[in-house]
């Protein structure tokens, strides 16, 4: 049984302390991971002078075929990045639902001299919480898989899809 939320208690606020939690959390496990913001990403994208990043989805089938960045290529695992033969000279953008699974995928990239690359914080569901465009079945999607149905709170109200029943992340 969950826990009822106190009713006095804003949800915003104790949505950014969670987030702030996520964020040592992940900073914690890869404390050698780079990161970039979800603006700096936004920035980087829309410049279209630098050359743009490869961005690797490290999300499942289900949470990837709800909706994604635009041009994001699914690599759930080092096994299905290495097989897309990514250009070692091109920058690579990680993300995952929150950024623990794309930080490891990071690791494991710069373990095998992946030299830039970089792990989006607080990946899809930040993107998703600012507002930013995402796709899926290549049409315009407003909403992202919440992975699971504690993790979905992180999103904003609106934003998660509906899990199929039985789908628990």
């Amino acid at each position: 049984m969950s826990p009822i939320p106190n009713p006095g208690v804003p949800l915003r606020p104790l949505r950014a302390l969670a987030w702030w939690a996520v964020d040592r959390w992940v900073q914690r496990a890869f404390p050698e991971v780079p990161t970039l913001t979800t603006q700096q990403l936004a920035d980087w994208l829309s410049q279209g002078n630098a050359p743009s990043p490869i961005l690797l989805d490290v999300r499942r089938d289900d949470e990837f075929a709800v909706s994604h960045l635009p041009e994001a290529h699914r690599a759930a695992n080092l096994e299905a990045a290495l097989a897309l033969e990514l250009d070692r000279d091109r920058p690579l953008v990680a993300y995952c639902s929150v950024g623990y699974r794309s930080a490891r995928l990071v690791a494991q990239l710069q373990g095998l001299g992946y030299s830039e690359v970089y792990n989006l914080a607080g990946s899809i569901f930040q993107w998703a919480n600012q507002g930013r465009s995402l796709v899926g079945q290549g049409q315009p999607q407003a909403q992202v898989h919440p992975y699971s149905p504690l993790w979905g709170r992180l999103l904003k109200p609106g934003l998660a899809a509906p899990l199929r029943k039985g789908t628990d992340g």
